[in-house]
């Protein structure tokens, strides 16, 4: 700590500290409760910060904060541009302004360099505080009304209850949330860290699946508890992340990943056990997977495609906005689509009480019914909507398709026609194109030379999608439509193989292409952008995948099929995770902590 008698003398201090590490600024007559000065002070996730008396900066930022001081100390400036403590044309004087008669004054100095901070183009996160108190009281009377403000509120319950997300699921937030809070303060209070908790959620979470592969009706038990477990851990460790502030960038790679690969891993879990007992349900584990897979990239497309669009209002969304003023109508329809909470309790429950093929059929059933839902509210809504879509959306869209080198090659060739069809040609394309495949593995002879020609024809419709920017009111839809060929065209050649191995083997290559899927959404989430174009194209993209796996089919046997398969996954994985890993370890992935789906 460093006291300095002005902003000059804090610019000195501050310039003669190292570098590399966080720096504060507080006014020492500064009132407030610890946790406003926590959340304003150390959020890692924010390059500068700033409440009512304090400031604060990390190494990047605190080239601007030390520009701010010697400006405050020239003669500062509050944020709405008018000389600090002068009156406005009106007369009045600017809200927030410190009135000051000479150069350097540390009245408050924090605000005076946060304003700095703000007018040089540079605005610091102010965090919202709620019913927390930060302030620097003018007179005697003013510091007495603040600490009468600061005994009335509970610190440490506020702290508490905003670890919890303000938007959760019904049996997150009425089942789980209520004590698992309580464990994220106890996981704090000892040292531990999100990360620590996270993978013990993958730990447990695995241990379930361990317990429902022995196919026995004390392991379906034991595997319902233990996922319970898992997910009361995985809530736990985003309070935890918000209770302590401990934002981190692998962590932010762990928190994406694990809920999938936990999920994942219990169907594949659920689907050993059924074998063990003589009921093959990999094609319903496979096919859960590609639903809800699918599910999410509707999320993330329609999420991507209009969080930044002008003008983005619609009848539908001022309906849904009505409802929500209703509360029990929020809850339902928060049930209904079926989020991770309600979705992991139906599972372990079922698997506790059931088989595991009732388990996959209610899944399917109610994961189909929730996507139909979801996906009708959100095509009435791009309908209705009028809404000018930015680059940064297209561009968005287009890295979730996932075009490889063959799509590209007929983007580029018949591009000049494809950017003459109608406004709704993308997403048509690309529905015509994965129900023309996916039917055509379905229903022509196996091992015949159809697929491969309807794969070959997908390729030609996803690059006219693709050829030009994806900024309809249902382009969105592009993406989601060519999950649905790539997975679908696999479950469906897997299952038509009818060899011992070919499904597990198109579950992990599924699972390993859906990897990669998440983590360019999760990069674009970050802000960073999607992974590098060589891979990609290494991957050899979605349409490209298809091909080869038509092709698989149609060259080889089906014990031949299946090594396939399991070579494809192999390769998959090892170049998707090998770049996921290094970039989501390295300085330029985002320090955050994905919020995910509601709980």
């Amino acid at each position: 700590m460093r006291l300095a008698g002005g902003a000059g003398e804090a610019a000195d201090l501050l310039a003669g500290l190292p570098a590399a590490e966080r720096v504060a600024l507080v006014d020492p007559r500064f009132v407030g409760h610890v946790h406003a000065l926590r959340i304003g002070l150390t959020d890692p996730r924010f390059p500068a910060a700033a409440i009512p008396g304090a400031a604060a900066a990390l190494p990047e930022a605190r080239p601007a904060l030390l520009a701010a001081l010697r400006e405050a100390a020239a003669g500062g400036r509050p944020a709405d541009g008018h000389p600090a403590g002068q009156p406005s044309k009106d007369g009045a004087v600017p809200a927030g302004g410190v009135l000051h008669t000479h150069p350097a004054r540390a009245d408050v100095l924090p605000d005076l360099a946060a304003a700095a901070l703000a007018d040089a183009g540079a605005p610091p996160h102010r965090p919202e505080l709620g019913p927390l108190v930060a302030t620097v009281p003018s007179d005697p009377q003013a510091r007495n009304e603040a600490r009468q403000a600061l005994a009335a509120v509970d610190d440490e319950d506020v702290r508490l209850r905003s670890a919890v997300k303000a938007r959760d699921g019904f049996f997150t937030t009425f089942c789980i949330s209520p004590y698992s809070r309580y464990l994220a303060r106890w996981c704090a209070r000892r040292g531990l860290t999100p990360n620590q908790v996270t993978t013990a959620s993958l730990a447990t979470a695995l241990t379930a699946a361990a317990a429902a592969a022995t196919g026995t009706r004390g392991g379906f038990a034991a595997a319902g508890v233990l996922l319970i477990l898992s997910f009361v851990l995985d809530c736990t460790d985003g309070q935890l992340a918000r209770y302590s502030l401990q934002y981190s960038t692998l962590g932010a790679w762990l928190d994406a990943t694990f809920d999938r690969a936990k999920e994942y891993a219990y169907y594949a879990g659920l689907a050993l056990g059924a074998a063990r007992g003589g009921d093959d349900v990999w094609a319903l584990a496979l096919g859960a997977m590609v639903l809800q897979t699918c599910r999410h990239v509707v999320d993330f497309s329609f999420n991507e495609a209009n969080h930044d669009a002008t003008g983005n209002t619609s009848p539908t969304a001022a309906l849904s906005d009505r409802l929500d003023s209703v509360g029990w109508t929020v809850w339902v329809r928060r049930m209904i689509v079926l989020p991770i909470g309600e979705r992991w309790a139906l599972i372990a429950v079922l698997t506790a009480a059931t088989t595991p093929r009732i388990v996959f059929c209610v899944l399917l059933a109610g994961c189909a019914f929730a996507a139909a839902y979801t996906t009708a509210g959100r095509v009435l809504r791009s309908l209705t909507r009028k809404a000018r879509r930015t680059d940064r959306a297209a561009r968005a869209l287009a890295d979730l398709a996932d075009s490889g080198p063959l799509a590209e090659g007929f983007a580029a060739r018949f591009g000049g026609a494809a950017r003459r069809l109608p406004a709704l040609a993308p997403p048509a394309l690309a529905l015509a194109g994965a129900a023309a495949v996916i039917l055509t593995a379905a229903l022509a002879p196996y091992g015949g030379p159809w697929p491969v020609a309807a794969a070959l024809a997908y390729a030609l419709a996803s690059g006219l999608a693709v050829a030009r920017p994806l900024k309809g009111a249902l382009d969105w839809l592009v993406p989601p439509a060519f999950r649905a060929a790539e997975y679908g065209t696999i479950l469906v050649l897997a299952a038509r193989a009818d060899v011992s191995g070919a499904l597990p083997a198109a579950f992990g290559l599924v699972a390993a292409v859906a990897y990669h899927h998440y983590d360019t959404v999760y990069r674009i989430r970050g802000g960073t952008g999607a992974p590098p174009h060589r891979l990609v194209r290494a991957a050899a993209g979605h349409e490209g995948r298809t091909v080869l796996v038509a092709l698989a089919a149609a060259l080889l046997g089906a014990p031949q099929f299946t090594i396939a398969l399991t070579v494809l996954a192999a390769a998959v994985a090892l170049v998707v995770v090998a770049e996921s890993v290094r970039f989501w370890v390295s300085s330029g992935a985002p320090a955050v902590h994905d919020e995910g789906e509601p709980a």
